[in-house]
């Protein structure tokens, strides 16, 4: 089996997430972080034909109030996480594919309020393990044409 050569990314990159109808969010790139958590509200679990499921809200743009995606996905796990502040928080776990570049792959994401943190999303080191090399010097090495698929704010 040939090994695929690993992805060179910054400390931050725009990803897509198509499962969730999330075309763009900008993802912090955190090695100190085993999991990886996007910004959600309104968080709701449910069932549908026995299997548990989670909607929620999210503002994919950081400061951009106006932008809501309503999204929807398969319920796996609940979990203890603790924060960068050092509080634990039972999270929702969901999985999802990630799209990064030109490459995509499933990854597992908390929903967790990220209302006061700079990113709306966090890639930690389990969803990059074994796929991507981290260059901390950089940011977008796999480009920025996803920051403009959200209308620019009205004046």
């Amino acid at each position: 089996m040939k090994k695929t050569a690993k992805q060179t990314i910054g400390w931050r990159e725009w990803v897509a997430l198509p499962e969730l109808g999330i075309p763009a969010i900008k993802a912090k790139v955190d090695t100190g972080a085993r999991s990886s958590a996007i910004h959600a509200f309104k968080i709701e679990s449910f069932e549908r034909d026995g299997q548990p499921k989670v909607r929620f809200a999210i503002h994919p743009i950081q400061r951009r109030k106006d932008i809501i995606l309503y999204c929807e996905a398969d319920l796996i796990d609940q979990r203890d996480v603790t924060s960068s502040s050092g509080q634990k928080e039972r999270r929702y776990v969901i999985r999802t594919n990630l799209q990064m570049g030109e490459r995509t792959w499933p990854i597992e994401i908390t929903l967790t309020n990220r209302d006061n943190m700079n990113f709306r999303m966090l890639l930690g080191r389990t969803a990059i393990r074994n796929r991507c090399l981290v260059h901390p010097g950089t940011s977008y090495q796999t480009g920025k044409t996803l920051a403009d698929v959200y209308p620019k704010r009205k004046k």
